[in-house]
């Protein structure tokens, strides 16, 4: 049952395991590490319940997965591969942080499935975490040294059948320049004393911290638990908010602070070195009317100056843009999952779609309201460049071509890597697996 937990706090979501009954059995030993029939079907569990189809080949592909991942664990070890304590204890917080946000009650709901406190179950999965990391540093070393030239990279796309091309969607590439309407110091002293009121009546009794937090707060993400935030490490939240949470006594509600957000409260419940667990309330800037009009006349007046040639478009970045993340590169905003300035059309947020879809490169669009972390803005945006949907080709998608002959090559070296460990490596596999199509030669070690 202990390994069911494993994969369950860390791969897939809880819900409905307590209840479930394996019988177990050793299916699968690769060196000294065994493999549970429990781990597999717990896995085809989750996958069902998450929407993932499962058929008869399902447990053959978890089976060699789990094989995998112990047969680099077994290497790792022999290689004396190590992950420190504060890099285990820092992927362990972000991840029972992640589980508990997933349940109604947060940590309180995820102590109780586990009939555990937070301290055990940390405790308990943090050698699992360790095991993890090492394997991922093993496959990391593994392929550490492979790279494509660009004859590589040509060659790979020429394997490819003319019939067998993909067909890539139409891609843009955008900047942006975007004014966040100030909030004036009359509206931030509104706010503020509307926080001072909630407090008082906390203190004195006539509301409670929770019902407050709850019909009160504007931070999304604790409001349903009752501003309950869980368990945080330093850092996880912005300065202004740990050096409170640091300094108030356990218990106690603390006065009216400022953050980028707005203004908090903020009530600790337990400290225990650099992390913290407790509950706030937030109360929001709010922009009034004028100063969103404000911002969006400034917008329209530098688009007229583009246009008249009284200013460049990369000038007026420098000189107007918030946003700090693309003020440093022209104004592009660049697509995260990929590192490029691309976007395939469909990624696009469809309020930003609407004002870029007619245009040509290399006109800006007019003022457009959008939500950012701190709340309300405008922008335009540029449009840098656009593809049309086309059959992959070298010229214009020779980024993305690489990346995959990358990961092909990665992938050959690993198997190559894979078959020549079999050799030094004891593997027995249950007779009821024997019949798997797996990618590696495991069954040859019978």
């Amino acid at each position: 049952m202990r390994k069911i937990i494993v994969i369950t706090l860390f791969t897939f979501t809880t819900s409905g395991l307590k209840a479930q009954q394996i019988i177990d059995k050793v299916v699968a030993v690769v060196g000294d590490k065994a493999i549970l029939k429990s781990e597999i079907e717990s896995q085809k569990l989750q996958a069902t319940q998450q929407g993932v189809k499962v058929d008869d080949n399902t447990g053959c592909l978890i089976m060699e997965e789990i094989m995998f991942q112990s047969l680099l664990l077994h290497q790792a070890e022999i290689d004396s591969i190590e992950v420190t304590e504060e890099m285990v204890t820092a992927e362990l917080e972000q991840r029972i942080q992640y589980f508990a946000s997933q349940m109604p009650g947060g940590v309180d709901d995820l102590e109780k499935f586990y009939d555990k406190s937070i301290e055990e179950i940390k405790e308990e999965f943090f050698t699992q975490i360790e095991d993890r990391m090492k394997s991922q540093q093993m496959q990391e070393e593994i392929t550490a040294e492979v790279s494509v030239s660009p004859k590589d990279v040509r060659s790979f796309f020429n394997s490819f059948p003319n019939d067998s091309i993909p067909l890539i969607n139409s891609k843009i590439a955008v900047a942006q320049i975007t004014i966040e309407p100030e909030v004036t110091a009359g509206e931030k002293l509104s706010i503020k004393n509307k926080l001072t009121t909630i407090r008082e009546q906390i203190i004195n009794g006539e509301l409670t911290f929770a019902v407050a937090a709850e019909y009160k707060s504007e931070d999304p993400g604790s409001k349903k638990n009752q501003g309950d935030f869980g368990w945080v490490t330093r850092g996880d939240f912005v300065p202004e908010f740990d050096a409170v949470a640091f300094r108030i006594p356990i218990g106690e509600v603390s006065q009216v602070f400022e953050s980028p957000f707005g203004y908090h409260i903020l009530v600790i419940n337990e400290r225990r070195g650099e992390q913290y667990s407790g509950a706030h309330i937030l109360l929001q800037f709010k922009v009034s009317d004028t100063q969103m009009s404000k911002s969006k006349n400034t917008l329209n007046q530098i688009v007229n100056d583009i246009n008249n040639g009284d200013i460049t478009w990369e000038q007026a970045v420098v000189k107007y843009s918030d946003d700090a993340n693309s003020k440093g590169s022209r104004g592009l905003i660049y697509n995260q999952s990929t590192g490029s300035i691309y976007w395939d059309m469909k990624e696009i947020d469809p309020q930003l779609f609407k004002g870029i879809d007619d245009l040509k490169e290399g006109e800006i669009s007019v003022p457009i309201y959008y939500e950012t972390m701190n709340g309300n803005a405008y922008r335009i945006v540029k449009l840098m460049k656009r593809t049309e949907p086309h059959k992959a080709n070298l010229s214009d998608d020779y980024q993305m071509i690489q990346n995959f002959a990358l990961s092909k090559k990665k992938a050959k070296e690993t198997e190559s890597w894979v078959n020549r460990k079999l050799n030094d490596i004891y593997i027995r596999i249950d007779t009821d697996y024997q019949q798997c199509g797996f990618n590696y030669s495991w069954i040859q070690k019978q």
